[in-house]
């Protein structure tokens, strides 16, 4: 659950601290928000009892979190000393994570005092404290020391660390903190039959579709049809009434379909196969080719592309990609993904992108920006985990 709360709050409206684990995370960009957000989800599938509470700086407008966050405090703006020592008497977290800059000296000052295991992750080397006079005694060690370790995108960065004062034993360099994510599974002996059955036939997959995109997306398949004439297009929304209203208009406009939710198996004249969201570790791993819905409008929330590019799918998209933009930008920097405004762009890209080669290109540099961050995310589960059995054996034998 979220709970969007102030953090100021001292009476009713907050809640009591759940029992358990409390790892505490503060974010300072939207790129290490959401990259959080995956750690906690990826914690919780190892410690089902952790609870994974989020702050961010004051001028982050985060429009969406993921699955990860269960308490999202919101702005972390404590200030004053009296408001630091009720955040953490209330809160009592066992550990914190700490991304980037923006270190408050009272803050530190409290991580130090209640010997708080904490990590400083992916910070750059123009967020780190500057010292303040050669002629003045350096204090950057005031806000530093409270850190067990650090974990840094370059070698840069460990260097001024360690001109700051930081043994270079407890600094890591693994690169950046990005999400990443942990694609849905699928039945392996359905994927090889279906591949076996389908391996003559060019496949385009469009997904998590919104009501006003079915009838665009319907056109276009239509108008590649008439240069691809096996082209199967496999169509998945995201509820039983919009699967309804998906039947309709497929029985309306005439094309062959296969409706995979009543059982039905695509057959060598199939045009469509249409199904729900819950199977797409299936289609994204059997079509080379990826339409993700949600996005033809601009302004729409968009669909996270992780899953498509971490099994395979070149993909295709809207303008509205809101809640996603970040991951899409890095998609598309190493063409990864293409972006189109009009049902006549996704025809000519359906029709491009069904080359072999281009899909397999794209897929390429889409699993490239999926892996991209895997150092840093596996090495920061190990040592948040780490902190928290040591902190477990110091309680146990205390």
């Amino acid at each position: 659950m979220h709970w969007p709360l102030d953090p100021h709050s001292t009476g009713p409206m907050r809640p009591a601290r759940p029992p358990g684990e409390l790892v505490w995370a503060h974010a300072t960009t939207q790129e290490r928000l959401l990259g959080l957000c995956d750690i906690g989800n990826r914690l919780k599938t190892m410690r089902p009892d952790l609870t994974m509470m989020i702050t961010w700086e004051e001028e982050m407008r985060p429009l969406l979190l993921p699955e990860g966050c269960d308490i999202a405090m919101g702005p972390l703006s404590l200030d004053q000393p009296n408001e630091i020592r009720a955040f953490f008497d209330h809160w009592r977290p066992d550990l914190c994570v700490w991304t980037g800059g923006r270190m408050r000296r009272w803050l530190m000052k409290n991580l130090r005092d209640r010997t708080l295991p904490a990590l400083l992750v992916d910070i750059d080397e123009e967020e780190l404290p500057g010292r303040a006079s050669r002629w003045l005694p350096d204090q950057r060690h005031r806000l530093l020391n409270g850190f067990a370790e650090f974990l840094v995108p370059d070698a840069d960065v460990a260097e001024r660390l360690k001109r700051a004062g930081v043994p270079s034993e407890r600094i890591c360099t693994l690169g950046r903190l990005f999400q990443s994510t942990s694609p849905p599974g699928c039945n392996d002996d359905e994927l090889i039959r279906l591949q076996s059955q389908l391996s003559s036939r060019p496949l385009w997959l469009a997904a998590r579709l919104s009501l006003t995109e079915l009838q665009t997306v319907l056109n276009a398949h239509r108008a590649a049809l008439r240069l691809l004439h096996r082209l199967l297009l496999v169509l998945t929304v995201e509820t039983l009434e919009d699967l309804d209203a998906a039947r309709r208009l497929l029985r309306g406009e005439g094309l062959r379909f296969a409706d995979w939710d009543a059982g039905e198996e695509p057959e060598d004249h199939t045009q469509v196969v249409l199904g729900l969201t819950e199977d797409l570790g299936l289609w994204y791993r059997l079509c080379p080719l990826c339409f993700l819905g949600n996005s033809l409008i601009r302004g729409a929330q968009g669909s996270n592309p992780f899953d498509a590019a971490a099994l395979g799918s070149a993909i295709i998209h809207g303008p509205g990609i809101v809640a996603h933009s970040q991951a899409y930008q890095r998609l598309t920097a190493l063409d990864a993904a293409v972006r189109i405004y009009s049902e006549d762009e996704l025809t000519d890209a359906v029709l491009r992108l069904s080359s072999p080669d281009q899909a397999a290109e794209m897929a390429l540099a889409g699993w490239r920006v999926v892996t991209e961050g895997a150092a840093m995310t596996d090495t920061l589960l190990d040592k948040i985990q780490d902190l928290l059995d040591r902190s477990e054996d110091a309680d146990a034998t205390a």
